[in-house]
């Protein structure tokens, strides 16, 4: 999985090394939701059943370098 230095930093937390990267995987591959960002970058979401939430993942603009993951508290799925 290619990833940012910001990632790796922040991975490091407690809240973010709990995500598995199974789960980061998954989101990129099936979510069910994604959008751009202004920037450019990719946020996808999915549900994760293990955690029961919604796992966000944020990708830079090639579409697969993994610079931000976690769970996203105001999700709710069906809103545009």
């Amino acid at each position: 999985m290619k990833c940012t230095q910001y990632f790796l930093f922040v991975r490091q937390r407690p809240d973010r090394s709990i995500i598995k990267e199974g789960w980061i995987l998954d989101t990129i591959k099936n979510p069910v939701k994604k959008e751009v960002q202004v920037d450019g970058r990719i946020r996808k979401w999915k549900f994760i059943e293990e955690a029961g939430r919604h796992l966000r993942v944020i990708l830079l603009e090639d579409g697969e370098t993994v610079h931000n993951v976690f769970f996203d508290r105001s999700f709710k799925e069906g809103e545009k």
